[in-house]
């Protein structure tokens, strides 16, 4: 019996004479973080839309516990939570109320539903919130009520849509906290994020793909060193490309992005050296990280 929870293979995806999707191949593991990773377009949420069974492949095979998608798409999603990119809770609703109305549409009875809610509003640290309307709520507090809401069924596998688009930095941390304690529960998560820290953090595995095409894969830290497997040091304040004239000769590679020259060093001695006490300059010597890795293969940022 395979391990893999979620199966692609060959998937193909077209809208009129565009390929939105192009050959896509990947599993997820049974109880693992896998991220699909790509800028805007680059056909991530459509590969959601497939595995869901909203959208139908053009070409290949997709497996979501264990079922054919979309023949049986039916079946799977009795074991499936969903958190889709923009929050569709209703505003008018009390944070219980959304709870037990999304029990109704998994077949739960209300008192099953009405059992889980206690635990689900713990688990999104809105047990003082239950009886507020859901427009009363910050947008951190929506995302997290989304996230419970997707838990109603005790799903198997998670599939997640930029679970923390538009939240500031302490919201999104605490999302963070709660996926890692749904992975230590033997969770399976699928998510696509812009954020490569998001992507460090929580995936034991990533996809990145580009114009619906898979690039690269492998668990972040491998990537990493795969990819660049050396020093990055950040240089701002100048016009970039007479700077990497400069510097080149004493770097291993040199990349521009906007008005940020980065250099590949192994050794940032010389480099450091050379950019010590320049009026109007800074720089920032740091370990190398996924979001050079996205430059080195696509030659762009990944927030767009």
């Amino acid at each position: 019996m395979s391990n893999n929870t979620i199966e692609f293979l060959e998937v193909e995806k077209r809208y009129g004479d565009k390929t939105v999707v192009d050959g896509l191949t990947f599993h997820v593991r049974t109880g693992e973080c896998f991220g699909l990773l790509g800028p805007n377009g680059a056909g991530k949420t459509t590969t959601l839309k497939m595995l869901l069974g909203i959208a139908e492949p053009d070409a290949g095979t997709i497996r979501l516990c264990g079922e054919t998608i979309p023949a049986r798409a039916r079946f799977a999603r009795q074991r499936i939570g969903v958190v889709p990119q923009f929050d569709n809770l209703d505003p008018d609703f009390t944070v219980r109320e959304n709870l037990l109305v999304f029990g109704r549409y998994f077949g739960l009875s209300a008192s099953k539903t009405r059992a889980m809610v206690p635990m689900l509003l713990e688990f999104a640290r809105l047990e003082n919130k239950a009886d507020a309307r859901v427009s009363e709520l910050s947008g951190g507090m929506k995302r997290r009520l989304t996230l419970a809401r997707a838990l109603i069924n005790d799903p198997d596998v998670l599939v997640m849509d930029e679970p923390t688009t538009g939240l500031d930095p302490q919201a999104r941390h605490l999302i963070w906290e709660r996926l890692r304690s749904l992975l230590g529960r033997g969770k399976t998560i699928l998510l696509t994020t812009h954020f490569m820290e998001e992507a460090e953090r929580l995936c034991d595995r990533l996809c990145i793909i580009e114009e619906g095409r898979k690039i690269a894969e492998g668990a972040p830290s491998a990537l990493v060193e795969a990819e660049i497997g050396c020093d990055v040091i950040e240089v701002y304040g100048a016009s970039p490309a007479a700077l990497r004239d400069e510097l080149a000769p004493l770097a291993t590679r040199t990349e521009i992005s906007g008005e940020t020259l980065f250099c590949y060093v192994r050794d940032a001695g010389p480099v450091n050296a050379r950019l010590a006490g320049r009026a109007g300059l800074r720089y920032l010597h740091r370990p190398a990280n996924l979001e050079d890795v996205f430059l080195r293969l696509t030659g762009r940022e990944m927030q767009e």
